[in-house]
């Protein structure tokens, strides 16, 4: 199967908390994507978020990195996120505009409140034609905050992934 790597961007945990699951299950190495500019972890200051990322949505931005993200070395990488506004974070798109994934095998993992992956897998897929995508994994909310240890595993067999 290959050195895997799971990739995540998480502001709340959840989407973290998805990634932890499936690195310990896959023996797959851990990364965070950090934006250079932090959002707010605090749940309590949720409306400055959602409009913060409006605008990021709105005007197609693209909020910077922190540090390296390096892919080289990895036949697989997992790409967990939240869904915002119906489609992954704009941070995602900086990590595919700056990475280039051919011959990879990019397996989609996202966190929801009702919207599935939004149309974020087929994304990928238009957005790196030269990798793999294979079937994704939207778990909801509730779901992700409980860690869904069987519920990825059952994911992680069907897809060929598990170690």
């Amino acid at each position: 199967m290959g050195n895997k790597l799971v990739l995540y961007f998480s502001v709340y945990g959840t989407a973290r908390r998805t990634a932890e699951e499936i690195a310990r299950q896959t023996g797959a190495k851990l990364q965070e994507i950090i934006p250079k500019k932090p959002y707010d972890p605090d749940r309590g200051h949720y409306e400055a978020l959602e409009r913060k990322t409006k605008i990021e949505h709105d005007r197609n931005l693209r909020p910077a990195m922190k540090g390296t993200v390096d892919i080289e070395g990895y036949d697989v990488v997992f790409v967990g996120y939240p869904i915002w506004w119906y489609t992954f974070p704009m941070i995602i798109y900086t990590l595919f505009d700056e990475l280039d994934f051919s011959g990879k095998v990019i397996v989609p993992f996202n966190t929801h409140m009702g919207s599935g992956d939004g149309g974020t897998y087929r994304t990928i897929k238009e957005l790196e034609p030269r990798a793999t995508v294979l079937e994704g994994l939207p778990i909801e909310m509730a779901s992700a905050e409980k860690g869904d240890p069987e519920g990825i595993r059952s994911w992680l067999e069907r897809i060929g992934q598990l170690s």
